[in-house]
């Protein structure tokens, strides 16, 4: 395996866990009155996130001639997985409530490591580029 194709397996592995995640154990806060709040909402934008972050990482993985292009695609999508949950959409306010002790920090950290190994990626495969 290339080492251009290491940060782009781990992109997709996280990126997975993050829809995955934004659906199941990692899920904003569920109301007993069935209402939703801002923070579904949050996790609905995460979940778009992880699939556009999943597509990006597959298309590194599949189109060699692209590689640095989705490498670079993909750091405004990290940003944005790392500041939509409380930043761009508002959470509960209360600090104990699900949607900020457990989706906020972990979505967080997610796409933090995926914008490192995104940013990986396009080194490497900036530097593969000029030796050809």
């Amino acid at each position: 395996m290339k080492k251009q194709m290491i940060p782009a397996a781990v992109t997709l592995l996280l990126s997975l866990l993050a829809v995955i995640g934004c659906q199941t154990f990692l899920s904003p806060c569920v109301h007993e009155d069935g209402a939703f709040g801002a923070c579904h909402w949050a996790g609905r934008a995460l979940l778009g996130i992880g699939c556009v972050s999943c597509v990006l990482s597959a298309g590194v993985l599949c189109l060699k001639k692209a590689r640095l292009g989705f490498y670079l695609s993909a750091v405004p999508v990290c940003l944005l997985g790392i500041f939509t949950p409380g930043g761009l959409i508002d959470l509960c306010r209360m600090s104990t409530m699900r949607c900020r002790a457990v989706m906020q920090p972990a979505m967080i950290i997610l796409f933090s490591v995926m914008l490192v190994f995104s940013l990986i990626g396009a080194v490497l495969s900036a530097k593969e580029g000029k030796q050809c």
